[in-house]
């Protein structure tokens, strides 16, 4: 008797820690329990996820040899010839859909991507998943600069931005702020000026996304040259329209070859844009958006190139 004496006050203290601790957990719990309906509609983190971390932290791998925070146009690798960049599951940069200023040849020099109509303190976001590689200012040039790797090869570039959001080596997600629009740098007004490269060759962006329309061209991108060389760095200064050309030998400019380019992207987007598109917004799921737009979880990350797993960014563009 005199035992049970002894352990009735430790067994109640136990009973009471453990009581509060599961009311803390179910507490913490309450608002996720009353929307999960599917453990498809779990978002877990990259770390959870070790095929999914393991391409973030080395983006690429299999076409970068090299990997440093201040070369943007020598980066050592190798792309062959007919290979394709997986644009599924993108983010447009910004929601604005005008275009200033064009891909090709200005002012007497090359202009090595697309000038996107922003304001100052607008929300910029990662066109795909990737890491950081590059946060720079450059006075004469980009000014606040952001350059992201990505898992599909294509690197992005985020140029006058107002203020920077990421660091080096930060993973990020499609659609997750990295800076905000601006006026930095060589620029005659707010904004923003996005690349796409690979190998450090810039390939007009117009030729993947349509800004006009907030979606890409296509699912994937087909390069039609190779890019680098398996041993040696790539300092190539061919620029790529929908044919690769600077200055056409029948007499047009460049300026004008890279608009027609734009004008025959824009053209193919209207043509193959018969499937549509949702943005994702605050507490949306993969399962909730298969239901409201009638289709499933399973086609939603197949047409997108996704996991049921992947955690949605608000702002980001699902293809339905």
């Amino acid at each position: 008797m005199s035992f049970l004496k002894s352990i009735l006050p430790i067994a109640a203290f136990a009973l009471t820690v453990h009581s509060a601790g599961a009311q803390d957990l179910i507490a913490r719990q309450a608002t996720a329990d009353r929307s999960l309906t599917n453990i498809s509609d779990v978002s877990l983190d990259a770390a959870l996820d070790p095929l999914t971390n393991s391409d973030l932290q080395n983006p690429a791998a299999h076409i970068y040899a090299t990997w440093e925070h201040k070369n943007l146009r020598n980066s050592q690798g190798f792309l062959p010839q007919g290979s394709k960049v997986d644009l599924r599951g993108y983010c447009m940069p910004t929601d604005s859909r005008k275009i200033t200023s064009n891909f090709g040849w200005r002012w007497r020099r090359q202009h090595e991507g697309i000038d996107v109509k922003v304001y100052i303190g607008d929300t910029i976001r990662a066109a795909f998943d990737g890491k950081v590689r590059i946060v720079e200012y450059n006075r004469r040039g980009y000014g606040y600069y952001v350059v992201i790797r990505h898992p599909n090869g294509l690197e992005t570039l985020y140029g006058h931005l107002s203020k920077q959001l990421v660091q080096n080596d930060q993973i990020v997600r499609a659609g997750e702020p990295i800076g905000l629009g601006g006026n930095t740098g060589r620029s005659t007004g707010s904004h923003l000026h996005f690349e796409t490269r690979i190998c450090g060759t810039p390939i007009n962006p117009a030729l993947m996304f349509d800004f006009e329309n907030q979606d890409v061209v296509s699912d994937f991108y087909t390069t039609n040259r190779n890019y680098g060389t398996p041993s040696a760095v790539s300092n190539t200064t061919t620029y790529l329209a929908l044919s690769e050309q600077t200055e056409p030998a029948n007499g047009t400019t460049a300026q004008a070859a890279a608009t027609g380019a734009a004008t025959k992207a824009a053209a193919k987007s209207t043509t193959t844009k018969s499937r549509r598109t949702y943005t994702v917004k605050k507490g949306d799921t993969l399962s909730a958006i298969a239901k409201r737009n009638g289709t499933t979880v399973k086609h939603l990350c197949q047409v997108n190139g996704i996991k049921s797993t992947t955690l949605l960014q608000i702002g980001q563009r699902l293809k339905l």
